[in-house]
């Protein structure tokens, strides 16, 4: 029983399950908002990496290679354009690493009627005239592409944020089911006291005074929930990067940068005990009140 509170709604049993079931929400809030944060943070760094890059195709003529001369041709007009810094074609080492997923290891790129690819850095600041340089490199190499990635790179963000908004609702339905387990529990303990909740009403007790013992019993064990579920959130996420890191889990290696969690997601993660303890005292108050009322 809570020091001073007239009911002993501490050993009463109604709430004995509460904290572990706040803890549980708590993890699959952490979870969601740590997902979506880090899912976030992922693509900002990617964007960031291919920032001031663009890639040019030289397709394969005669199926066999673009030759030697007409890949020096395009670099030469790629290296003219306004805003260029750098431009190199990928060597055959370089393609054989990009054919390995599909063709093995033991296949030699120059014997194949491959494309050149060829990497361009623009210069910080610049702007480069891909419309341009698509027009230029036609007229040396026929099909000849210019990479135009803002769409699909445009399309990787709108699932970006579709990802991001079902965090949110997942957070939200978190929330919903927190609220009704400690409903269940504030009128489990009312139904469990009734008679002396009668007896403090004959005493002069108001239902905010009863109230304000259920909302602060829901209060603590909310945030004791809450703890707990921070602890699994932290010990849970610090476990997956370890193992991905030490190689643990196999294929898991390009998970480590999603399980690097950005400073800014650990405020909101931090904050969720809290926020289920307020989420119990408000709605551990308005059930009693809400209740009381409606008693004769």
């Amino acid at each position: 029983m809570a020091r001073g509170s007239p009911l002993p709604l501490a050993a009463d049993g109604s709430g004995r399950f509460l904290p572990w079931l706040i803890a549980l929400m708590v993890f699959l809030a952490a979870a969601a908002t740590g997902g979506a944060f880090a899912i976030g943070g992922a693509l900002e760094r990617w964007d960031a990496g291919l920032q001031g890059t663009v890639t040019v195709q030289l397709p394969p003529q005669a199926d066999a290679r673009p030759a030697p001369d007409l890949v020096a041709a395009a670099l030469a007009a790629i290296r003219q354009m306004p805003g260029v810094a750098q431009a190199a074609a990928l060597d055959d080492a370089a393609t054989a690493k990009l054919l390995e997923p599909w063709l093995g290891t033991q296949v030699d790129p120059s014997l194949l009627p491959a494309p050149v690819l060829i990497d361009i850095r623009v210069a910080d600041g610049a702007a480069l005239d891909r419309a341009g340089l698509q027009t230029r490199l036609a007229a040396i190499a026929p099909g000849a592409t210019v990479e135009q990635r803002g769409a699909w790179l445009d399309r990787i963000f709108y699932v970006a944020h579709l990802i991001e908004i079902g965090a949110g609702a997942v957070v939200l339905l978190i929330g919903l089911v927190a609220m009704t387990a400690v409903v269940f529990t504030t009128r489990t303990g009312l139904a469990l006291h009734a008679g002396l909740i009668d007896l403090l009403h004959l005493m002069g007790a108001t239902d905010a005074f009863v109230a304000r013992q259920f909302q602060w019993h829901a209060f603590w064990l909310a945030l004791k929930g809450g703890g707990i579920g921070l602890v699994m959130t932290v010990v849970g996420f610090g476990g997956l990067r370890l193992a991905a890191e030490q190689g643990a889990l196999p294929g898991a290696g390009d998970l480590v940068p999603i399980l690097r969690l950005p400073l800014e997601a650990w405020p909101v993660i931090l904050v969720l005990p809290l926020a289920m303890g307020l989420v119990g005292l408000v709605t551990a108050r308005i059930t009693v009140l809400r209740t009381l009322a409606r008693m004769p």
